[in-house]
């Protein structure tokens, strides 16, 4: 994949926080025939973020509706820029937890700022 920035990715993604897991979806355009976005139905009122727990990544990931996965399903997941260094071990677990449980799941993750595969 040739996307780099969080910003321009379009699939789901996660930030991997030391006691929880934020995940990032933008649902799909109700009607793509009128032209995209625009001032009627703009990009940040179908965006939603959601705080959950390591347990309920299973549940969460499985509610997550179709049209909100425009790659397939391959969802990015990412630690937090400015984790403290006390943190870094706990976000680390959890990271390779929430890689595991998603691959478990049959969905690639990706780390859109090193364009890796995990």
């Amino acid at each position: 994949m040739a996307i780099h920035t969080a910003e321009s990715w379009e699939n789901p993604s996660i930030t991997v926080q030391p006691g929880m897991l934020e995940l990032r979806l933008t649902l799909a355009d109700p009607s793509p025939s009128l032209g995209s976005g625009g001032m009627l139905r703009p990009v940040a009122a179908r965006q939603q973020e959601l705080n959950i727990s390591l347990d309920k990544l299973d549940e969460a990931v499985s509610a997550i509706p179709q049209s909100a996965w425009p790659y397939g399903r391959v969802i990015s997941v990412e630690e937090p820029t400015n984790t403290p260094a006390k943190a870094e071990p706990q976000v680390r677990r959890n990271l390779e937890v929430t890689v595991r449980e998603l691959n478990d799941l049959g969905i690639v993750a990706y780390d859109v700022r090193d364009g890796i595969v995990r």
